[in-house]
């Protein structure tokens, strides 16, 4: 079945963390013979205080317009966390009639473009809602031509097989990301540019399916991605997600390293190997290690074209 959300997204939440809720995990006591995973509806309903047969008719979308308190009641029998009960209560809302408009192009600002220039040593770049890339320094694109204007996020991480390869946390990079896109959509799940890519996603990605499916919600904004750049060599890089204001969703994401790391001096050598001026293209195997005792220059080294393509980052 496609990732895209049928008209019951409340029903489809709520089947999806009932399931994945082990009786343990909510202090039922469990008397076996199961036929289903985590926990049954009614019991659910119970640790809710709600009647079955209520509960029923809000899985199946036979009642949309539970109350606040009822849906904070289910997210407390769910072991739902402050972000997943907020997304809960958001897919739960009536939705307010509007006027469809046609998408206008995402398009970052002058001002930040400017500022994400002048940071030579800062891996930078600017997506919009949906992972669309609008803008990004040169050090970002020397990290990854993923991170060009033009590119996804999201479609990159999950299709383009050099990720693996690049990411040495793929695994956990990709669990990460669609609970983030998640929490980024919230209940607006019919733009057509969010049903574009989850189509193609869901048809491509049996990884992306099976994440997709499990409604996680987690809007993490910072942490350590592990990186194995084909020039610079391994890469610990911390990240950051900023919501750039007055924007509908737009995000600036930025890469350091820790001060006086050897990441940090690895950043600094793909920073002068793509600054202007500078001949790119002396293979990986001929050119010394960050750290490491320069050779004799007088055996020289050939210069030629790189590849345009390469790893990408989330």
């Amino acid at each position: 079945m496609p990732a895209t959300e049928d008209a019951n997204t409340l029903g489809r939440y709520l089947r999806a963390r009932r399931e994945l809720i082990s009786p343990d995990e909510a202090g039922v006591l469990d008397q076996g013979n199961r036929r289903v995973p985590g926990l049954r509806r009614e019991e659910v309903a119970f640790l809710a205080g709600i009647s079955s047969d209520y509960y029923n008719r809000l899985e199946q979308g036979r009642d949309k317009n539970p109350s606040e308190q009822v849906l904070r009641s289910i997210a407390r029998a769910l072991r739902l966390d402050e972000e997943a009960t907020a997304y809960l209560l958001q897919i739960a809302a009536p939705a307010s009639p509007r006027r469809k408009r046609p998408r206008k192009p995402e398009r970052a600002g002058e001002g930040i473009r400017t500022l994400i220039d002048t940071w030579p040593l800062t891996p930078a770049y600017i997506h919009g809602k949906y992972m669309d890339v609008l803008a990004a320094n040169s050090l970002a694109v020397a990290l990854s031509p993923f991170n060009a204007p033009g590119r996804n996020g999201i479609l990159a991480a999950f299709l383009e097989p050099e990720m693996r390869e690049f990411h040495q946390d793929w695994e956990d990079m990709t669990a990460r990301v669609v609970p983030y896109l998640r929490s980024v959509v919230g209940a607006d799940v019919d733009d057509p540019r969010l049903v574009e890519i989850l189509g193609e996603l869901s048809l491509r990605s049996e990884r992306f399916r099976r994440l997709w499916a499990r409604q996680d919600v987690k809007h993490k904004t910072s942490g350590t991605s592990l990186l194995l750049h084909p020039q610079a060599g391994p890469l610990e890089l911390r990240y950051e997600k900023l919501l750039v204001p007055g924007t509908g969703g737009q995000t600036l994401i930025t890469y350091h390293a820790e001060p006086g790391s050897a990441s940090e001096e690895r950043l600094r050598l793909l920073a002068s190997m793509h600054a202007p001026g500078h001949i790119t293209g002396t293979p990986a195997a001929d050119r010394p290690a960050p750290g490491a005792p320069r050779r004799d220059k007088r055996g020289g080294h050939a210069s030629g074209g790189r590849s345009d393509r390469g790893p990408g980052t989330v």
